[in-house]
């Protein structure tokens, strides 16, 4: 695909010396962004600049489906602008294309995205056990349960083998300091 180039200029004359160096310059922007279809190049000339370094000003502007690209540089030559001004398109086409061809880098829709994502969520809700712990109970009423449970450092609770019920239980630490305990039956 050929790239269309159009050069304008604005107090500067376009000499063939300089449309030659535009049109090899722009036209090799094609081989970074296949998509491109045309490319604007405004030359100007800016006597009223503060710094005679900024008077020569190249402005490259580049379009193609869904996309415009613009870049200016200002140099004290209207070749350094122009080159200046194409090293900054090629790195601007590069991010351009890394945000719009490795997006989500699956090639997958936002819609199938968001439903794997909330997949992936619901699994997660689902509780996974990841430690198991074996211990052996000692037979034992409830004022030695909460000795131990002192004694052993367990603040939050402790589950013991009640030798008046002869069922397990299990003893919790409440916020106000007192006991709480937990008897439970089979249904």
């Amino acid at each position: 695909m050929t790239l269309n180039v159009e050069i304008f200029g604005r107090n500067i004359e376009i000499t063939d010396r300089i449309r030659e160096h535009v049109d090899k310059k722009v036209g090799k922007l094609d081989r970074y962004l296949n998509t491109i279809e045309d490319a604007r190049v405004d030359l100007a000339y800016v006597k009223s600049a503060r710094n005679a370094a900024d008077r020569q000003v190249a402005q490259i502007t580049v379009s193609g489906k869904g996309f415009i690209l613009r870049v200016e540089e200002r140099a004290d030559d209207i070749f350094s602008a122009i080159d200046i001004a194409i090293d900054k398109m090629q790195r601007r086409i590069g991010r351009y294309k890394g945000k719009r061809y490795r997006g989500r880098g699956n090639g997958k829709s936002f819609g199938e995205a968001f439903a794997e994502e909330i997949k992936s969520e619901e699994e997660k809700e689902s509780p996974i056990i990841v430690r198991r712990k074996r211990f052996f109970l000692v037979p034992m009423d409830e004022s030695e349960a909460i000795e131990q449970m002192n004694l052993l450092g367990h603040d939050k609770f402790f589950v013991f083998f009640n030798i008046n019920t002869n069922s397990i239980n299990v003893l919790y630490q409440r916020r106000d300091g007192t006991y709480g305990l937990i008897e439970p039956e089979l249904a």
